[in-house]
């Protein structure tokens, strides 16, 4: 019998080694209700063709309803994690969830100032669920080390507020702009504040610098409560300016993806209502029975966000 030569490989087989998805490294705690945490990060960033490097943080106790408790890992172990995954690969953004103690936060704070070429996206959660110094401590420890390495802060507008401007006074909410300059003063160039009080049924989204408003947002009030919605954000965020989009683009790109998510989502147990970060991947003829009601009240274009920059 003849011998007859193995069959060459097809072009789209790409070589050993050789990277085919960007590779984006989050920190963040367990969240065993799959609502935010490690879980939106994850299911997020892959849903933006990205590659999840997730390093635990620690590990929630909570449900749907409400967060009980947190357990953090020593600085040591979150630290090793990452050092680990950065020596074998190269990444391409960096998400900082929730650190869990002051300790993690200095941590990343050496690990991302290592790496200063890549982009850091910052999610401050609601942490009103928290011991008070606790929050004090942690929010001083972001403010000092973590924020100077920051390249965007995402935050609900009234945690923003309560963190950055503590002191503020007077009948109106501090702006989008007034809370871009308090982030600035530690070092951030750019905030997106979300969950914006706006007139009639609507939220807005702003993507602010100290200098002026670059971009907003509208998207008319979901009936349903989410949990998730500010890891889902994020991390989309953090994945899509990973992929090459600068951030014009991320911020379009991901504001669409979440309020899509949200327009999905649905109530696994008793409590709230958790973003459907996959709602992609499912039959469209397969419909809810009692789908979340709400609609974007604009489809938003990569030229609402006059940006061509991600970097520090």
């Amino acid at each position: 019998m003849p011998d007859t030569p193995p069959p060459s490989a097809p072009e789209t087989v790409e070589k050993p080694g050789e990277i085919s998805l960007p590779c984006v490294l989050t920190f963040n705690a367990s969240d065993p209700s799959g609502a935010g945490g490690l879980s939106a990060d994850i299911t997020a960033m892959s849903s933006a063709s990205a590659h999840v490097l997730p390093i635990v943080t620690g590990a929630y106790i909570r449900d749907t309803s409400d967060i009980h408790d947190h357990i953090a890992f020593d600085e040591e172990a979150v630290a090793d994690q990452a050092r680990c995954a950065l020596e074998d690969m190269p990444v391409q953004a960096f998400k900082v969830g929730f650190a869990g103690s002051p300790e993690n936060i200095a941590a990343i704070a050496e690990i991302t100032t290592d790496y200063s070429e890549v982009p850091v996206i910052t999610y401050m959660p609601d942490l009103s669920w928290w011991d008070e110094m606790a929050i004090d401590t942690y929010l001083d420890a972001c403010a000092e080390l973590l924020l100077p390495q920051t390249t965007v802060l995402v935050g609900n507008h009234s945690t923003l507020c309560r963190w950055l401007l503590p002191e503020w006074e007077g009948d109106r909410a501090p702006t989008a702009r007034e809370v871009a300059r308090a982030a600035a003063v530690h070092g951030v160039p750019y905030t997106l504040v979300t969950g914006f009080n706006a007139a009639d049924q609507f939220l807005e989204s702003h993507l602010a610098s100290p200098e002026s408003v670059l971009a907003t947002a509208r998207y008319e009030r979901f009936e349903a409560t989410f949990t998730g919605a500010g890891d889902t954000l994020s991390a989309a965020l953090c994945a899509l300016i990973a992929g090459g989009s600068d951030l014009q683009a991320a911020c379009a790109e991901a504001l669409t993806y979440l309020d899509q998510c949200l327009d999905a989502g649905f109530q696994p147990g008793m409590g709230h209502a958790v973003p459907d970060r996959l709602f992609w991947a499912h039959d469209e003829e397969a419909e809810e029975e009692a789908p979340v009601e709400g609609t974007p009240d604009s489809t938003l274009d990569a030229d609402d966000f006059p940006l061509d920059t991600t970097r520090h």
